[in-house]
């Protein structure tokens, strides 16, 4: 039986045709398949899910089930705790992948570091959730400036317990005393006289926590106008006068400044008397202090001179603190309260300016205090004026 060539060459162009179909199926679903797991490798963020993350107001991170970063805030980078697409933290992979074991919310604080020098630490308060089947959300919220104003507030009140249980104690111990030797008239003029010098350190003691206090309060905004800075050293010079007498100390200010400061006249009156107080308090019987005024590149400068003994350059950084004595046995001599320079550094901080010091053992101290000066065209526009 012979075959028709013409029938022949139609089977095997629909043979052909039909392979081809198959073959161009096959590749489609090829695709369709690699398209599905490509899908599968880079997880995204729920719809909806990535606006209600921009408005939550704190670092945010969103990790798959490997730990991958699907998705995170700049201040989740900024904090260090993302690089690329990796969790940093090991602390942080732990409650994650507890988490995700167990299913429960948990909550940690977290001491990072600033950079790579230097001390300085970030504390974030963290809150890690699942989010669906697949996703684990990490919530940062920087609690470093919360958790530095709790700190000096609890040191300000152990400080100021410590600071007052001494008076109090040595108030209580004397007045037994005095009881005791009613009898000796030498004993009772002694007695009473240690009292009297623990009750004013107790009475300067509280006035100067009252003052910090309140200059803590205080929005100088609100009360701030022209002030004479010449008029307010000529105040504090004042106030401090019979303090330098009693020591045969001689007080000499000199220089002028011709342009205002913009603040607020009682708080800077202090801020100089505390300052001129400290030189007096330092500084040997029948020595000097000075005291100078200028005005130099927009600002008004004063600079507290004095003939003491000096301060370590370990102990300058610190001689600001609250409470801080470089010599408690000297301090208690000369009635020290270790708030004064803690006052003056705090004032001047509120009034745009600086403080500084220079010190050498054995050759006195400097204190220099600049604060910005008001443009003349402002004073002019000013309803309230310059003080007379």
């Amino acid at each position: 039986m012979r075959v028709n060539p013409v029938l022949l060459a139609l089977l095997a162009g629909v043979l052909g045709l039909v392979v081809g179909v198959f073959g161009v199926l096959a590749y489609a679903a090829s695709q369709r398949q690699r398209r599905e797991l490509a899908e599968i490798s880079e997880p995204t963020v729920p719809e909806g899910a990535a606006e209600v993350l921009g408005v939550i107001g704190r670092a945010y991170i969103v990790a798959d089930a490997i730990d991958g970063v699907v998705r995170a805030s700049p201040g989740a980078y900024a904090f260090g705790l993302v690089r690329g697409h990796t969790i940093m933290n090991d602390r942080l992979l732990e409650i994650c992948a507890r988490v995700r074991r167990d299913g429960v919310i948990e909550e940690a604080r977290l001491e990072l570091p600033r950079g790579p020098l230097g001390e300085g630490s970030l504390i974030l308060q963290v809150r890690v959730a699942t989010v669906g089947e697949e996703y684990v959300l990490i919530l940062a919220d920087d609690r470093t400036e919360i958790t530095r104003t709790e700190e000096v507030r609890n040191d300000f009140v152990a400080n100021v317990s410590h600071e007052l249980k001494t008076p109090v104690g040595a108030i209580s111990l004397l007045s037994e005393a005095l009881h005791d030797a009613a009898g000796d008239e030498e004993a009772v003029r002694r007695f009473a006289g240690r009292m009297h010098r623990e009750s004013t350190r107790l009475t300067a003691l509280v006035q100067d926590i009252i003052e910090l206090s309140r200059l803590q309060s205080t929005d100088i905004v609100d009360r701030a106008k022209p002030v004479d800075v010449n008029r307010i050293l000529e105040d504090a010079v004042e106030a401090n006068r019979l303090n330098a007498e009693n020591k045969d100390i001689e007080v000499i200010l000199g220089g002028r400044s011709d342009a205002a400061v913009y603040g607020d006249a009682p708080m800077l009156t202090t801020a100089f008397r505390n300052l001129i107080d400290n030189a007096i308090r330092y500084s040997p019987a029948g020595s000097r202090v000075g005291i100078g005024l200028q005005s130099r590149n927009g600002m008004a400068q004063v600079a507290v001179t004095d003939q003491g003994p000096g301060i370590a350059p370990e102990e300058q950084e610190r001689v600001f603190e609250r409470f801080y004595r470089i010599d408690s046995a000297r301090s208690r001599h000369t009635g020290g309260t270790g708030l004064g320079l803690s006052i003056v550094k705090h004032v001047v901080a509120n009034h745009g300016g600086e403080v500084d010091l220079w010190s050498r053992p054995g050759h006195g101290s400097t204190f220099t205090v600049r604060l910005p000066e008001m443009d003349p065209a402002d004073i002019r526009e000013s309803k309230q004026g310059v003080p007379a």
